[in-house]
């Protein structure tokens, strides 16, 4: 073990705080709320489903911004692991520390080049593809996004914590919406109503595999790419034209990888909760999913969402190559490029 975990632990957890004290509110009003309120819950190890009280809940939200305010300008401090310490956002270098000992460490830039950290402890290493996947359990310690699973320094970090608040947040929310929907047949496929807790866990189990294809996705699609992707979105001032590429990446990635996968295994609870997630720039870049989805549920027959998919393969390379090429012939000015580009069809794909 660890030889100071607690130090450890102490100093993750300081540098998520500097991370949330320079960008968490950043956010939109309603979503820095639902997020405060999952990250106190997290942080008060409160169950799934147990009501917040209002007002403790009120007076940390008070007390996490004044303790913001008193460390923004701080610098991150290095990782106790070493004498001089390991720069805490050399993950590598730490997980080859901390695996061994049954620990897992990550560190990144996130959507608008938020940090990102989170010590955990390591359920499982595998490679798939070539690629190595880490399974985080348990988390010590966190900043206030938690992305389920992304991909940090050439590795799949998959969060299990998150993919479950994840899972149960989506069903509060369609507690109160109407039944027959996408996300209420991906419930019913893993059997809520009987038997919630065995649910969750099937649920948890198979969207994690999801969310590992996703990645393996985005590590294909970026390999098609080429460093020219990575140079555009890593330079990107614009918000919309940030979203906009990583969307354009995210339709790339599922039309490589996991829409594939999926309807090659019969994975139909995935397929429900992948059309339930369908959602805002993503859909409406992409009209003609839910189209061939709807037709799908008529028939059962995967052949018009198989055939889509593969024409969408060779449709969003070439978006995602039209939107870096916009970018590098005048990077001055590529964010309003891209955001012009946006406000035509030439990124849309429909039946």
């Amino acid at each position: 073990m660890v030889e100071n975990l607690s130090a450890l632990i102490d100093t993750v957890q300081k540098n998520c705080t500097i991370a949330d004290a320079r960008h968490a509110r950043d956010m939109t009003m309603c979503t820095f709320l639902l997020e405060m309120r999952e990250y106190y819950r997290w942080e008060m190890e409160i169950p799934y489903g147990a009501r917040l009280p209002k007002d403790e809940l009120g007076d940390w939200l008070n007390a996490r911004e004044s303790l913001w305010d008193t460390v923004e300008e701080e610098d991150f401090a290095p990782l106790p692991l070493s004498k001089p310490g390991i720069d805490p956002f050399d993950a590598n270098d730490i997980n080859r520390t901390l695996i061994p000992m049954g620990l897992v460490y990550s560190s990144g830039l996130g959507h608008f080049r938020k940090p990102h950290f989170v010590l955990a402890e390591l359920k499982r290493a595998e490679f798939r593809d070539g690629v190595q996947v880490l399974v985080a359990g348990c988390e010590y310690a966190r900043d206030l996004i938690a992305p389920p699973a992304a991909m940090r320094d050439g590795a799949i970090f998959l969060r299990m914590d998150a993919v479950r608040r994840l899972l149960w947040n989506r069903y509060e929310e369609w507690q109160w919406k109407e039944k027959d929907t996408a996300l209420g047949r991906a419930f019913a496929h893993y059997d809520f109503e009987r038997d919630i807790e065995r649910g969750l866990d099937r649920m948890a189990e198979a969207e994690s595999e999801v969310m590992i294809l996703h990645e393996i996705g985005e590590a294909r699609a970026e390999s098609l790419l080429g460093e020219g992707w990575n140079a555009m979105l890593g330079q990107l001032g614009s918000r919309h034209a940030e979203l906009l590429a990583r969307a354009i990446r995210d339709h790339l990635a599922d039309c490589l990888v996991t829409l594939p996968t999926l309807l090659d295994r019969e994975a139909t609870g995935s397929l429900h909760f992948y059309l339930a997630n369908l959602s805002g720039l993503r859909r409406a870049l992409f009209p003609a999913l839910p189209q061939a989805y709807e037709k799908w549920l008529d028939h059962r027959n995967p052949a018009t969402l198989a055939s889509l998919v593969t024409a969408a393969k060779t449709h969003w390379l070439e978006a995602a190559q039209q939107l870096t090429a916009t970018y590098h012939r005048d990077p001055e000015r590529g964010n309003a490029a891209i955001n012009a580009l946006a406000c035509g069809d030439l990124a849309r794909l429909s039946l």
